[in-house]
């Protein structure tokens, strides 16, 4: 099972079983990969009026992303979030929870996502790794 841990400091404060993208390990190198971007990266901004329950941007791709993906001759993709459910179907989160499922994002039940909201500040980095 994925998870996604809140820290303050060293202390976890909550832990969130995850989804991420359908073909999650490996760093995501270019859009439609349907990879979780790995490192650093900052959350950036909530946005509420999203295709999913509430999201919050995660800052990929940096420069790093960008200049490897021109390396490659591809885009890096980008819209990486935090988000809940697809709207109207967050009835069908005890299933797709189960399963990676998004096409790069890391997605919670939208009462997890609510909670998360009120206790992750924009600018608040993340670290993403296996």
């Amino acid at each position: 099972m994925s998870k996604m841990s809140l820290l303050d400091g060293d202390s976890i404060v909550k832990e969130y079983h995850v989804a991420f993208g359908a073909n999650p390990k490996g760093h995501k190198q270019q859009e439609g990969d349907e990879k979780t971007p790995e490192g650093t990266y900052i959350l950036d901004y909530k946005k509420e009026n999203s295709s999913f329950y509430r999201a919050m941007h995660v800052s990929y791709p940096n420069k790093n992303d960008k200049e490897n993906a021109k390396r490659l001759g591809v885009s890096p993709g980008g819209f990486i979030m935090v988000h809940g459910q697809r709207n109207r179907l967050g009835w069908l989160s005890p299933i797709t929870q189960l399963f990676n499922w998004t096409d790069g994002c890391i997605a919670l039940t939208n009462n997890e996502m609510d909670e998360f909201m009120s206790l992750v500040k924009e600018g608040t980095a993340i670290q993403i790794s296996w």
